[in-house]
Parts: structure tokens; sequence; C-alpha cells
């Protein structure tokens, strides 16, 4: 029994020994949380691995609950996790912003914060309106993908937020919307004017495309089919005649006169008032998709994260 409490007391003095520190237990619960893993959250903090995992287990027996489940890849949390985290997240957050503190090298300026999104989007409506935060002396470090992979970088602490197409499952990301984004179909002046132009498409539908080369994002027509399904009530079945990852290159082959698409009409607005591109058809109910800000619950670990989301869901309403 002596040797059980011995090494209770020096389990102690390593995860802070104090009632005072429970603010670290807690912050390392948070870094556990968000990035889904002892090993991140361990250089996330500056600490070592074995030093959260203490800390961790310090906390648990504290509370007499089990926090994370290990796995053979990263920590997945046990219910009672999920309580914790937003009970305590917006304190924790206020907190760090007001002190300015992160983690265990309190006095070093905050880390960088990592951005993660559509590049398109990243590029038009977010990039031009970052100059005040950067004024400000926030760092940022900005990484374009897709909203699969980026989430999964999230999950693993790789970015402190995400601008993702969807809202993802769960509760471990904290998901609010950001913007709405619609979709357009358009086609250069050469193409509008063979095939009768807005008037004949609203007369004989979709049918008006018939010989037209479809230029898209993927092979599977993600966009282009759910704009097929959502205005003409009807499944897709023309085959790409080019594909592109790149709505920046997809955009520009249509403007050469490659073909018709559909864009998101932020992507385009300015041909569009120029006449360099032709809206093809003007429903009543065009598809519309909400992009969501995303972020693990306790990224507030760097107090900027914060002031970039704020900023970030500001602009988002002029998106």
């Amino acid at each position: 029994m002596r040797d059980r409490e011995t090494n209770d007391r020096e389990e102690r003095a390593q995860a802070g020994g104090s009632a005072a520190l429970d603010l670290n237990l807690l912050r390392t619960f948070l870094a556990v949380y968000r990035t889904g893993s002892f090993t991140a959250a361990a250089r996330l903090l500056g600490l070592s691995q074995p030093t959260v995992t203490t800390q961790v287990r310090a906390l648990e027996r504290q509370l007499g609950r089990e926090l994370f489940q290990r796995q053979a890849r990263g920590a997945s949390p046990a219910p009672y996790a999920d309580e914790l985290a937003s009970r305590i997240v917006q304190p924790l957050d206020s907190l760090a912003t007001i002190s300015g503190r992160g983690g265990a090298a309190d006095e070093r300026p905050p880390e960088p914060v990592h951005l993660a999104g559509p590049r398109e989007f990243l590029t038009l409506s977010v990039l031009p309106g970052l100059a005040p935060l950067v004024d400000g002396g926030v760092r940022l470090r900005i990484t374009p993908g897709l909203t699969e992979p980026l989430l999964d970088g999230l999950r693993a602490g790789r970015h402190d937020l995400v601008i993702a197409t969807f809202r993802p499952r769960g509760r471990a990301l904290a998901a609010v919307p950001l913007g709405d984004e619609e979709f357009v179909l358009v086609a250069a002046p050469s193409w509008a004017e063979r095939i009768g132009g807005p008037a004949r498409i609203s007369a004989v539908g979709p049918a008006a495309l018939h010989g037209v080369p479809l230029v898209a994002y993927a092979e599977d027509l993600p966009i282009v089919r759910r704009y097929w399904r959502h205005v003409f009530g009807r499944r897709l079945v023309c085959q790409p005649a080019v594909t592109m990852p790149d709505l920046n290159a997809v955009r520009a082959a249509v403007l050469g006169g490659t073909g018709f698409t559909v864009l998101p009409r932020y992507l385009c607005t300015a041909e569009l008032t120029s006449g360099a591109l032709v809206l093809l058809h003007d429903p009543d109910d065009p598809p519309i998709n909400t992009a969501f800000l995303v972020q693990r619950p306790g990224a507030a670990v760097n107090p900027h994260v914060a002031l970039v989301r704020d900023h970030l869901l500001r602009a988002g309403q002029g998106y």
C-alpha cells in the first residue's frame, strides 16, 4: 500500500502536484482532445509525451472518469470528454486570449495560425482581407486542399481552422456556418449564341446543351450533378470533355471557348459583369452550398486562433 501511495505522489508531482495546477491539466486535456493524439498534444504544448499521458491520467483520477480510449493511432474521446470540453473550452479560450498564454512557452510570441480550405475560396474571398490580422502581428500558414483530407489534418493537429464545403460529422469538431456560395451555369458568348442563349435553355431545358463540351472539376462531376438535380430535377448523363481539379483552370478553359461548366458565382462575377462569360440559366431557386468554419474544441491554445476565427466569421457575412 505504501509503494502505491509513493507512486501516486510521484505522478502528482510530475503532473503539477497542487490544486493550482489543475488548470494545466485542463489545458493538456484540451490539447489531446483537439489533436486526437497524445504525441501531437505534446508537440503543441512543448511537453514530453509521457508528461502529457501522466497529466491526463491525473485528471482522470480527479474526475473519476475515463477521458480517452487509447488506440493504435491516436486517442478517441470517451463520452464524458465531449461534455467536459464543451464546459471548459470557452473559459479557457477567454483566459488564453486575455493572458496571451497558450501552453508551456508563455514568453514566446504565439505560433502561426494554420488555416486551410478550398484553393479558390481562399484566394479570392479570404486572402484579400487578411491584411489587418497580419498588421496586428498574426502569422498565418495557408494550406489549400479538399475538405476531407483537410479535416483529417485538423483532427491530427496539422491545422487550426479549416474552411469546409460541408459540415463534418460527429461532435469532435466544432463547425459554424461561414457563408453561402451560389452555383451558376456559364459558357463563353460564342457557345451561348450557338445554342440559342438562355431563352432556349429556359424553353427546352438541358437538352439545349446537347453536343456542347462539358468542362468539369472532377470525373464524377460533383458540382455539375448537383446543379442538374437541383435545377432541372434530373440525372446528368453527359460525360466531361475536359476535367481539371482546379476551378480557376476550369474557368479559364470555358473563357477560352472550350464549352460550358458550373462555377461558384464568386469565382466568375467579374466575367459575367464584363460579358466574357454568359449566364446560361437564371433559376428562381439556384443551388446554394454553405461553407463552414471548423475547429477543434480547445483550439485556443494559440490565442491568435480566436482572432482569425472571429475575423473570418465577421468577413463571412459578405461572402
